[in-house]
């Protein structure tokens, strides 16, 4: 075979292979992108001028599937692969020589490895920006139910305010008219589970932005101590530890002293509740550029995955029936939010799981 046509051969090899990636692509399922990128470097290795002696690797943030393993060798080429303007991964082509036969790679093999570069990394984009439509959409949807929910949840809470307000005064009432000891503690267990309603209500008027905020500059520090010495009785009753991690004295942001009481309140009893006996609650708080960073942690059983996703969704809990509202860290997140912050929650590597609140100094 003369030159010409050898040269011809390769080009037709280069022009099928870029055929081929395309239709790889083109069919691609975003939930197989291991086998995309393994059909990719199979077809890239049929494209070489000596496909037996040539191995391909692609690595991306995500994946590196190469058809050799442990691909090493000084003879390569590769190029970048770009998403957003910013390199996320490379294709690269080694050549390992056999019997001292004096091979090369081919210019040409170079500017295929370029053009296949660039149609992966568009693809990877097209990926990466599916991903943040769904994401995008599942949050706007989730952002209207509670929208809904708060306007139906603020309309149940001044409903049920007024005639609590009456059973507490009432009961009250009589409890300053009776002698009857019997009588007494019935009348004394209207007034607590009143107590406890009211707080209910509290805390679906809070969800649902109905308690006006008073925005103050307020020292985080003093917060979370005066916090910690209000639950030390449940800390010990519990027989649940804790250990304070904060170096700066002042953590100042701008803050409704109130609601950020009822975040780390909240936060610490749920620590509590899921803490095991002689089990250690991690209160740490720290300050960066922008922010004030509170972390809560736990030795608990952490969180399952179903957990992780619904933890802030009002009325969910994991608590038995009567022993939770699945109000708490609803309310937790609608403070956080109006507050321009953020809260997320993550299981520990060890045991357990560690709330983070994100809050903007100013």
């Amino acid at each position: 075979m003369n030159t010409t046509e050898q040269a011809l051969k390769e080009r037709i090899k280069e022009l099928t292979c870029l055929y081929e990636v395309s239709s790889i692509i083109g069919n691609a399922n975003a939930e197989l992108i291991e086998d995309t990128l393994q059909a990719i470097v199979f077809s890239i290795k049929k494209a070489f001028q000596y496909p037996d002696y040539t191995e391909i690797e692609i690595t991306t943030q995500s994946h590196i599937i190469s058809t050799l393993n442990n691909l090493d060798n000084t003879n390569t080429i590769q190029a970048e692969v770009r998403l957003f303007n910013e390199v996320k991964g490379q294709i690269k082509a080694c050549l390992f020589e056999k019997e001292s036969k004096n091979i090369a790679f081919l210019n040409e093999e170079q500017l295929l490895l370029d053009n296949i570069a660039l149609k992966l990394g568009s693809f990877l984009e097209r990926l990466e920006i599916q991903k943040n439509e769904t994401s995008l959409k599942r949050q706007m949807e989730r952002t209207d139910r509670l929208a809904i929910l708060g306007e139906i949840t603020a309309g149940i809470a001044h409903e049920l305010n007024t005639p609590l307000a009456n059973i507490l005064g009432f009961a009250e009432l009589l409890q300053s008219d009776l002698e009857d000891t019997k009588a007494l503690e019935d009348v004394d267990k209207i007034i607590k589970n009143a107590i406890f309603s009211r707080e209910v209500v509290k805390k679906l008027m809070f969800f649902a932005c109905e308690m006006p905020q008073e925005m103050n500059r307020v020292n985080l520090v003093p917060t979370i101590k005066n916090a910690i010495n209000l639950l030390e009785a449940t800390f010990r009753k519990e027989h649940v530890k804790y250990i304070v991690k904060i170096e700066e004295e002042d953590l100042s942001l701008r803050a409704d002293p109130i609601q950020l009481t009822q975040i780390i309140f909240n936060l610490l009893i749920n620590a509590i509740y899921f803490s095991p006996k002689e089990g250690l609650v991690t209160i740490e708080a720290e300050t960066t550029q922008n922010n004030i960073v509170l972390k809560i942690s736990d030795e608990g059983k952490g969180l399952s995955k179903v957990d992780l996703d619904k933890i802030f969704q009002p009325f969910f809990t994991t608590k038995p029936i009567g022993e939770g509202s699945g109000l708490g860290l609803s309310v937790v997140h609608g403070i956080v939010a109006s507050h321009k912050g953020t809260i997320t929650a993550k299981n520990n590597t060890c045991k357990g799981a560690t709330f983070t609140v994100t809050l903007p100094k100013q």
